[in-house]
């Protein structure tokens, strides 16, 4: 028989708190509850900046642990209209310069609360789709380290999604930028070469729509200009690391003023001519052939290559970009601003004198 007085005890409370959430996430109504607080105090503890007293936060945090609680962070997306998530657009081909790209944009955008979206695209037709798919995920902005066109980037004015570019721009419109101008090394880097007896160079571009080839290659013929060289052979490839091989051969498909120098535009282009040179014409790299490139990859300094390059300095390009998208998420007014890095001539063991 049960007493009166233990029919009248209060429930345990802590006994119906924890069937209700097996099977499921804990709330942040079930973490009030435990605590004994309201959901909005719950809330409080878990937005920065948000006045709460150290009893109150001890008292939420507890129960927050022992119900394994962490907020949701779509359903308080929803509440401040933010996603929280930044997409950043990359070519889809293949180039060991992405990767690392990627790995410091998403550290920096980690430190600042926001995550990657990540989206590749091979051609510009491909950018509308991607655009749309970015719009549909409700990005708070975009980090462009591809191509994107004018009309491109008008959709995504016109929605209020600011974009900073990455390695690319405008030439006649403002926009946020953060870029990398090698003209400095690469003329340190032809002057060298120069110095060394070269007099007969070939360049390898990457695709003619692509921005970054565009700059380089035009940044390398004026260098050399500058160092009374006019006559250059050229060939182009695809960023590839195969294209570097078969951009080789057809410099060296005739006979006449074959180049004792080559200068690729990305270094996965020219891993892959150093050893086509090696392995199918028999070339000692760099006694026969002296080989350059763009992008300071990790892989260019293996101790196979060596690769003499020109080396960006992603880790401050990735802090600059983040900072910048992640202060027009906040306050979308603010004016276009462009940030310019210098690159650092890595001199390897690639380059020689002339044979």
């Amino acid at each position: 028989m049960v007493s009166n007085r233990q029919k009248n005890s209060p429930p345990d409370e802590s006994a119906d708190i924890l069937p209700l959430i097996k099977g499921r996430r804990a709330t942040s109504y079930d973490v009030a509850r435990l605590a004994g607080v309201s959901q909005s105090a719950v809330s409080r503890c878990f937005k920065d900046g948000a006045s709460v007293s150290q009893k109150m936060r001890e008292l939420v945090m507890k129960a927050a642990e022992e119900l394994e609680y962490q907020p949701n962070a779509i359903a308080r997306g929803l509440i401040t209209q933010r996603s929280n998530l930044v997409a950043v657009l990359v070519s889809g081909r293949l180039n060991l310069y992405y990767p690392e790209v990627l790995f410091r944009l998403t550290e920096e955008l980690s430190k600042v609360g926001l995550r990657v979206l990540l989206f590749t695209l091979d051609s510009e037709e491909e950018a509308e789709t991607v655009i749309e798919q970015a719009w549909r995920f409700q990005v708070d902005g975009v980090i462009s380290a591809s191509h994107l066109s004018r009309s491109q980037f008008d959709v995504l004015d016109k929605r209020g999604i600011p974009v900073v570019f990455f390695n690319r721009y405008f030439a006649d419109r403002p926009t946020n930028v953060v870029y990398c101008d090698p003209t400095s090394q690469a003329d340190a880097l032809i002057e060298k070469l120069v110095g060394f007896g070269h007099r007969d160079f070939g360049l390898i571009q990457g695709p003619g729509a692509n921005m970054v080839s565009q700059e380089r290659s035009r940044i390398v013929r004026e260098a050399l200009k500058r160092h009374g060289i006019s006559k250059i052979r050229e060939a182009t490839g695809d960023f590839t690391y195969e294209s570097g091989g078969v951009a080789l051969q057809e410099l060296y498909g005739e006979g006449v003023n074959r180049p004792t120098a080559i200068i690729s535009v990305n270094d996965m282009m020219a891993l892959g001519c150093m050893d086509e040179a090696r392995a199918v014409l028999e070339l000692k790299v760099p006694d026969d052939l002296s080989v350059a490139g763009f992008d300071g990859t990790g892989v260019s300094q293996f101790a196979s290559y060596e690769l003499t390059t020109i080396r960006q300095p992603i880790g401050r390009m990735s802090q600059a970009a983040v900072n910048m998208i992640a202060a027009r998420v906040e306050t979308p007014d603010q004016s276009n601003e462009k940030r310019v890095f210098e690159g650092a001539l890595i001199e390897g063991g690639s380059i020689a004198k002339a044979p």
